[in-house]
């Protein structure tokens, strides 16, 4: 089954995917840390613009995002691209 080849891929694989998926989480988190309202404890208050958006994108499908938000996500796809495809020509 295709699912138990991919549950045996390389570590180094793993890490090199695992790695990419950091520096997306990293950037998002710069991102939306600096569209927040720090408060005088540290807390960060996100905008209610922003909450309303984001909760719109979570509920809808890929299919029915707006071309530039498709796009937004077809950035941090080519990201992986590289690696998925050197690891299929050498591996599969």
């Amino acid at each position: 089954m295709e699912t138990d080849r991919l549950k045996n891929a390389p570590d180094e694989l793993v890490d090199a995917l695992a790695a990419i998926e950091h520096e997306r989480w990293c950037h998002w988190q710069r991102y939306l840390h600096g569209r927040c309202i720090r408060r005088y404890d540290g807390a960060l208050l996100i905008p209610a613009d922003l909450v309303k958006r984001w909760e719109k994108q979570i509920e809808t499908l890929y299919s029915e995002l707006a071309d530039e938000e498709k796009e937004s996500d077809r950035e941090q796809v080519r990201k992986y691209l590289p690696l998925i495809v050197d690891f299929i020509h050498k591996h599969i």
